[in-house]
């Protein structure tokens, strides 16, 4: 009897040795004569526990993990192919609680399916709403995505069907779909995992997103740091286009639409969606001046729908099972589920999909396990490298756009980077300076010369110069930066800046407010 057994070939398992233990695999199968179907799988996005393999029995997964070459001979002794008990036995992989707790939707066959399968894709549920919206006019797929409460998910979180109806309602001959997938956010992987094992998912969104709007080309624009994404990405356009996902006829539609990969070359203000339409366009990754919105005047002039990879990649689940179902999870306005990632110092690392809600405290700390180092929690950061510091004291904020935002804070990609009671906060502070500094497309001054400018402050601040004036002109600083700022790259900036300096005033060299008060 053949034995399926799944070893994921996605960029986190690679790094940790996934390639060897599957050459492991082929070999110890061979010597004994074991019937062994290999399927190289995305991750699950426990990565912690990677190379995280994995033996199909009667239709259920058992998993084993973390796998190395050296445990693969040890595996098969212990009855591996049979699911046997080992040492790096985890049980039936559904009930890993890091798994069993999650409400997956968008991530419902990441790791689950090979890649590339378009059959498996849609044993799995795959082309349900690609095959809904095909039946819908382009307004009702538009008034679906609109009764979700689906958010952009790249971080601005503005609503995507206000998005595509701008779009639909623009006139111009032809229209643009872009998948914004320059994912550059320090503790993000959320883009990487879904390209990496399901790209299909991303295909289908986008093409019911050119249902909806009109659009007869998309993009994918893609960081030249993710090349494994790249070639499956490529790989699933082929297979979409064999099975007429995309194409002259989406689906026999009459409505052609198809897709290109762009390589970008890595600029962080590329992430920045008329940065990005320039640089697709073959021009200098620069901020473009709005108005003109991309969705009246984008790509080459046409309107265009510029969203990131989560939230194309979220769209076939609401019109496969209905904009309500979508909507019945999360909190106040922000609906559906969030892929968290959780990164640095931290216990469990890795992805977790859960509806909108959950506490700070319980992400880091229930979830993520705490720190690695076993130290306590200092400081987490949210939303990358232009998210707010937050101390354990804000750990009861929900994961809400507007609760974050009440503490002036940001969601923005949903990962988070936990840091131990050893993390300088000063040093914190000024990296965001730094960061703003080499990544600026210089366009506008307060983003080009205050980021050079807040840094030679904090350096100053570190050096103990005048310590309480100098911070008082970094919040200057940054009151400029937020408000006069072309872009999110300078008006961003200020929020761990002044983070730091609000709640770790120890690190700063200041004294607390309450000691400064007595």
């Amino acid at each position: 009897m053949t034995v399926t057994i799944f070893v994921p070939d996605d960029s986190g398992a690679l790094a940790v040795g996934a390639e060897a233990v599957c050459d492991a695999i082929r070999r110890e199968s061979a010597t004994r004569g074991a019937d062994v179907r290999l399927v190289r799988n995305g991750s699950r996005g426990l990565y912690w526990l990677e190379p995280m393999v994995e033996v199909e029995i009667d239709g259920r997964r058992f998993a084993y993990g973390p796998v190395t070459p050296a445990d693969v001979a040890g595996l098969f002794d212990a009855g591996f192919p049979d699911a046997g008990s080992h040492p790096l036995s985890l049980g039936p992989t559904e009930d890993i609680p890091f798994l069993e707790r999650q409400t997956r939707l968008t991530f419902a066959r990441c790791g689950v399916i090979d890649p590339l399968s378009v059959a498996d894709y849609e044993r799995h549920g795959g082309l349900a709403g690609l095959r809904a919206a095909a039946a819908m006019n382009a307004s009702e797929i538009v008034e679906t995505v609109t009764a979700s409460g689906l958010r952009g998910r790249g971080g601005a979180g503005f609503p995507t069907g206000i998005k595509w109806k701008t779009v639909l309602e623009a006139k111009g001959a032809r229209k643009v779909i872009v998948c914004n997938a320059d994912e550059g956010d320090s503790g993000t992987f959320a883009d990487r995992m879904i390209m990496e094992g399901d790209p299909l998912v991303l295909i289908e969104g986008m093409a019911i997103a050119a249902l909806a709007t009109g659009a007869d080309q998309g993009f994918i624009y893609i960081r030249s740091e993710y090349p494994h994404a790249i070639a499956k990405i490529r790989r699933a356009l082929v297979a979409a286009r064999q099975s007429r996902m995309i194409g002259p006829s989406i689906l026999e539609s009459g409505h052609g639409f198809d897709i290109e990969v762009r390589v970008g070359a890595g600029a962080y203000v590329c992430g920045e969606e008329t940065s990005l339409l320039n640089s697709l366009e073959g021009k200098r990754g620069v901020v473009r001046a709005k108005p003109p919105l991309p969705a009246h005047h984008g790509f080459l002039g046409r309107p265009t729908v510029v969203n990131n990879v989560i939230s194309l990649a979220s769209v076939p689940v609401i019109l496969a099972k209905g904009a309500d179902h979508y909507r019945d999870f999360g909190m106040g306005r922000s609906r559906g589920t969030i892929p968290i990632q959780l990164a640095g110092n931290v216990r469990r690392g890795g992805l977790f999909e859960a509806a909108f809600g959950m506490t700070l405290g319980e992400i880091v700390d229930d979830i993520g396990g705490g720190t690695a180092s076993g130290r306590p929690v200092k400081a987490v950061q949210v939303g990358g490298p232009l998210g707010a510091y937050f101390p354990r004291s804000l750990f009861d904020t929900p994961f809400d756009y507007e609760a974050f935002a009440a503490r002036d804070g940001l969601i923005g990609h949903a990962g988070i980077v936990v840091f131990d009671d050893t993390a300088d906060m000063l040093a914190q502070a000024r990296f965001a300076f730094e960061f703003c500094a080499i990544e600026s497309c210089g366009k506008c001054t307060p983003c080009r010369i205050g980021a050079v400018r807040g840094a030679e402050t904090m350096d100053k601040i570190r050096r103990g110069e005048d310590v309480e004036a100098n911070t008082a002109l970094v919040a200057d600083l940054c009151n400029t930066m937020k408000f006069g700022s072309l872009c999110a790259l300078g008006g961003f900036t200020p929020y761990p800046v002044m983070s730091a300096l609000r709640h770790f005033p120890n690190d700063i060299g200041r004294k607390p407010a309450a000691e400064a008060a007595e």
